[in-house]
């Protein structure tokens, strides 16, 4: 048995890996927050209906959530230098994790686009007349009585989406960047054995998102706005 996996290997990949952790959080919280505030913006123009720009989201989102994200960061990583070196713009110097960072950001503005029109939408428009009537500014009304109510219908979607980009941060090694799939990858080739290496990147994924998980029903609890079970 030893000689397929052995706990001796294992702990020797625990140190070497546990770093690398860190990168898949970059990605995330990269795409968590700039995708986060392109969603909110892609949001407002899609429930505004602003002409032509309407349009062009709504072929933007389709084909975010039409195709893989691995695609979408190919066709970024090779097509995107190729369109901007035809107009004089040479971006083939960037760091490869700007490629990643761009693909996140792009795929959770679409994704979580959707999860807050659709969210801003489920208030009900008697919400927004009662703001009116009592003095309130578009604006005002928006962030204090439509957006608190809208953040507690995304919440759920929310975490479940945060919770599958992390998982699709192993990606990012197709590219070349060495984040935990790339190290257990060199790892295990050293070793000549890989199983060890990719047993704890898998505890890892379990790991975290249970972590997530746990964080966004904290917050779902927490923030129930008038609901029955606040806490405090």
């Amino acid at each position: 048995m030893e000689h397929i996996f052995s706990f001796e290997r294992l702990w020797k990949v625990i140190p070497q890996l546990t770093p690398y952790i860190g990168i898949s959080i970059r990605i995330v919280l990269y795409g968590l927050v700039l995708g986060s505030l392109l969603g909110m913006v892609v949001a407002v123009i899609r429930i505004k209906r602003i002409p032509v720009i309407h349009q062009i989201l709504s072929v933007y989102i389709s084909f975010m959530r039409g195709t893989s994200m691995l695609v979408q960061m190919m066709l970024i990583y090779y097509g995107l230098p190729m369109l901007l070196l035809a107009v004089g713009i040479d971006i083939n110097s960037w760091d490869k994790m700007t490629f990643v960072y761009m693909t996140f950001i792009l795929n959770e503005g679409a994704f979580l686009g959707e999860l807050f029109r659709a969210a801003i939408e489920s208030v009900p428009a008697e919400q927004t007349e009662a703001g009116y009537s009592v003095g309130l500014t578009g604006a005002q009304t928006f962030l204090r009585i439509v957006l608190p109510q809208a953040v507690k219908t995304a919440i759920p979607g929310y975490g479940v989406d945060v919770i599958g980009m992390f998982q699709n941060t192993s990606i990012a090694f197709t590219l070349g960047v060495v984040d935990l799939i790339g190290r257990a990858k060199t790892i295990g080739t050293a070793m000549g054995h890989e199983l060890e290496a990719y047993v704890y990147v898998a505890f890892l994924y379990i790991v975290v998102s249970i972590l997530f998980r746990i964080l966004f029903h904290w917050i779902d609890k927490r923030y129930s706005f008038g609901r029955e079970g606040v806490a405090g």
